[in-house]
């Protein structure tokens, strides 16, 4: 009895979705810029900034939460908790520094000083969402659309979350706010760190993944929901402080509830059967390759070149048949050595990749334009988004600052959820770009 226990408790430590719950609530106090809205007008007051020089503050706060690479590049050489570490002392020194500053703990430094510690504070973030993402990618291979909606949705929920702890906190000083934004992602981290890992999560696939990703989309619907009733009573309604403390502990309890899954697939889900674990590859099964059709990489590599281009314009399986067709005569004309088969270049589509080998492709390209051209906006209205709510006479920020984190995060949960959908259509490649496109644009 204690053996099995003990055995149930190692499974448990050693769960794919306990790792993914960590990740979660990691990510769920990672987004720290999106505070920024709240932080900037004590800032601007305290230290008799203008409006030109709040946005350079802004601008260095979006290269820290875009300056991603040097955290990449960590989690390639360091475990994942130290990564993690490294970005909650980050953190913590950058808008520690701040606070103190603000609060007149510590000498005033120039523009640009300000501007590296806003930096180096935020750039802490990318630290958060590299170690969620990878171990999240790395433990759910074949279901990287959810899991990293789900992930970053929860990272465009932390504004709201903080904003709500801080109102419960009830403090006179808003630069209070401030400490918290340093204080709270440190502390979470520090204490979940050592969760966030590959667990060879790939082996663990069972027939009740769907319904737990069901259970954990339902806790974000929740969570949405509850948030956002939460804050239009706390605006429109004089109430206590006590009843804001009880919806602050009810928002804890549904943040704790995803714990469930970890808990019943450890301990209440007979493991000893064959059949009740699968194991899934870490690299999908190309879907250009017929099933039972054992094709060399390197045929694969010569079937990319030799394939005509409107081969991918075709139903799916008339695509196929072209395919595997190609396939076999590239085969048997390597065979009779009619043909030299050129060695692979590099890694196809939905394996990985290094940074060498990334700069090279014009996927890589294609999505950091589009990252470029089309998220200013957005964090543009984020970054200013205290002083027009100043401006129209509206004091509290808060309540704009959880809105947009909210709508944010079911933004962020929606993408998942249908790119999974439209990647898992028999329909052309071409076809999955352009209506992922539009719902993305929907969203």
């Amino acid at each position: 009895m204690a053996s099995t226990t003990r055995e149930k408790f190692v499974s448990f430590i050693n769960n794919r979705w306990l790792v993914f719950v960590a990740a979660m609530w990691i990510q769920s106090c990672a987004g720290i810029g999106y505070l920024f809205g709240s932080i900037s007008p004590v800032i601007k007051s305290s230290l008799n900034y203008n409006q030109k020089e709040l946005s350079r503050l802004g601008v260095a706060k979006d290269l820290g939460d875009s300056v991603g690479f040097i955290a990449g590049t960590l989690s390639e050489i360091l475990p994942l908790w130290a990564a993690l570490l490294v970005g909650a002392v980050q953190n913590l020194i950058g808008y520690g520094w701040v606070w103190l500053i603000v609060t007149g703990r510590a000498p005033i430094l120039p523009l640009w000083a300000m501007c590296v510690l806003i930096f180096v504070g935020n750039n802490g973030e990318t630290y958060f969402n590299t170690g969620a993402l990878v171990s999240g990618v790395q433990n759910f291979p074949k279901s990287r659309g959810p899991v990293v909606g789900i992930l970053k949705g929860f990272a465009g929920l932390g504004g709201a979350i903080i904003s709500q702890i801080y109102t419960m906190i009830h403090s006179s000083n808003p630069a209070s706010l401030i400490l918290m934004v340093a204080v709270t992602p440190a502390v979470v981290v520090v204490c979940l760190m050592f969760f966030i890992r590959p667990v060879g999560g790939h082996k663990q696939i069972r027939p009740t993944d769907g319904a737990s990703f069901t259970f954990i989309y339902g806790v974000c619907l929740l969570l949405a929901a509850y948030l956002m009733s939460v804050m239009l009573i706390q605006d429109l309604v004089v109430v206590s402080h006590n009843v804001i403390t009880v919806f602050t502990i009810v928002l804890f309890v549904i943040l704790v509830v995803p714990i469930l899954v970890p808990i019943m697939t450890s301990f209440f889900t007979e493991t000893n059967e064959p059949d009740d674990t699968i194991e899934e590859p870490l690299v999908p099964k190309r879907e250009d390759q017929e099933p039972g059709l054992q094709t060399p990489d390197l045929i694969l590599s010569e079937v990319e070149d030799e394939k005509p281009k409107d081969v991918d314009l075709l139903p799916a399986s008339e695509r196929h048949k072209r395919i595997a067709h190609l396939q076999a005569q590239l085969m048997q004309a390597a065979a009779e050595g009619a043909v030299r088969v050129n060695r692979r270049r590099g890694p196809h589509r939905g394996e990985d990749f290094t940074l060498t080998q990334a700069l090279v492709k014009a996927d890589f390209w294609l999505i950091f334009f589009s990252l470029l051209l089309g998220s200013g906006s957005g964090l543009t209205v984020i970054d200013n988004l205290g002083q027009m709510s100043q401006s129209l006479g509206y004091d509290n920020t808060h309540v704009l600052v959880s809105m947009i984190s909210i709508w944010n995060f079911l933004g962020r949960i929606g993408g998942g959820y249908f790119s999974e959908l439209v990647v898992r259509f028999d329909i052309s490649e071409s076809q999955k770009s352009s209506v992922l496109c539009s719902v993305l644009i929907l969203i």
